[in-house]
């Protein structure tokens, strides 16, 4: 999030950011014309707060000092005046407005996002891994560092009794933090999930480890990439049908066990070399018997580009909300482009709720009647379950 009362520099962070990360969604909040954030404003939803020195009849450092005593508030980076600096110390970082360069941006954001875990383990959360001769997680030689987040990291591995190349996710085990047990829960429930269903097009789950430092699940190396990457790259036709067939009987086969998956968008559908495709990343997922609600942080689970209209707005869903997730991705495989986009997330979620479903190019004129009932906005004008998507191709 954004907030700047100059149109200008908030464009211009927006490019910088959108450049760099061209999936993330940059909301701009104009101070001056919305009015200034209420008291309660608690920065939930987003991953990191800029805050430019212009603030209409406010100083930026007025702004700054009231955000920053706000508990759990997330990491905010001040942009202001050179001479503001031993002023700004409750920011998480400090930038002159007019001279910060692209990649120092880029680099102090990624660095906010992935901090580098101190304390427990830190050759597995710190800097970057090499080849390890002896395992740093029992029966695993790590082979580098896919990706990490607060709670846990990501690597590539072998499983040392007969070499086979795995996906490690290692949860990093933090007693003082008080999400930390909520963290845990959702990684052990990642697993359970999973595990539970056995097909074709689902990640395959080695084992899960609770250990005292840390935990790890040992997963299926997919070495195709993801289907974001490969959309990117241009898909045929017959691919996209492919695709959708096999994303459709997975969900079937997890709604059949009452599992929702939330989440699902490009980057959840991994390739395997032998072109099929598997559905990973179910930490969203939720028994159906729970009701979709916001969490306390008043953050709403999901990804605004492939959310359902009723998942958007905080409301009850079943299956027929990741068929409309599906649908979009369909339609993304088949366009090249997502259907709806906006400058901010609010606006692709209204978008969701109001705006017609999209009009395929004629040459997939074929497919449109399948868009129209994955993508209806009302739940009981879609396709009731994933099983019938087959039918209808």
């Amino acid at each position: 999030m954004v907030i700047d009362a100059d149109p200008k520099f908030r464009s211009l962070l927006m490019h910088h950011l959108t450049t760099h990360w061209p999936d993330a969604i940059v909301q701009a909040y104009d101070p001056v014309a919305a009015g200034f954030l209420p008291d309660e404003f608690s920065g939930a939803g987003n991953d990191l707060i800029l805050l430019g020195d212009e603030q209409g009849d406010r100083s930026g450092l007025e702004e700054l000092a009231r955000f920053s005593k706000r508990e759990h508030f997330p990491p905010l980076v001040y942009f202001g005046q050179a001479d503001e600096l031993a002023d700004a110390k409750s920011a998480s970082a400090f930038m002159v407005r007019d001279q910060f360069k692209h990649r120092e941006l880029t680099q102090c954001l990624a660095a906010l996002l992935n901090p580098k875990l101190a304390s427990l383990s830190p050759t597995l959360f710190g800097a970057g891994v090499e080849r390890s001769t002896e395992p740093l997680v029992k029966g695993y030689r790590l082979v580098t560092r896919l990706a990490s987040t607060r709670h846990s990291a990501v690597y590539l591995a072998d499983r040392v009794r007969d070499d086979l190349r795995v996906v490690l996710k290692v949860f990093r085990q933090v007693t003082d933090a008080e999400d930390s047990l909520a963290a845990f829960d959702r990684f052990l429930q990642e697993y359970e999930l999973i595990a539970e269903v056995k097909h074709g097009n689902i990640v395959t789950i080695y084992e899960l480890v609770i250990g005292d430092e840390h935990s790890h699940i040992a997963m299926e190396y997919l070495g195709g990439g993801d289907l974001r990457q490969r959309i990117s790259a241009g898909i045929t036709e017959k691919e996209a049908v492919s695709y959708l067939r096999q994303i459709a009987s997975a969900l079937d086969a997890v709604h059949g066990v009452g599992i929702l998956h939330r989440d699902l968008k490009p980057g959840n559908v991994m390739l395997r070399d032998d072109g099929s495709v598997a559905l990973i990343d179910f930490g969203l997922a939720k028994r159906m018997r729970l009701k979709l609600a916001l969490t306390d942080s008043g953050e709403i689970f999901g990804t605004p580009y492939y959310m359902s209209p009723e998942q958007g707005h905080g409301n009850d869903i079943d299956e027929r909300s990741d068929i409309y997730s599906l649908g979009v991705i369909f339609y993304e495989m088949l366009t090249g482009h997502k259907p709806y986009e906006s400058d901010s997330a609010m606006g692709i979620i209204y978008k969701h709720a109001q705006a017609p479903v999209p009009l395929l190019p004629t040459r997939f004129a074929r497919y449109q009647m399948v868009i129209n009932m994955m993508m209806a906005k009302k739940p009981h004008d879609r396709i009731s379950n994933a099983a019938e998507i087959d039918s209808w191709l």
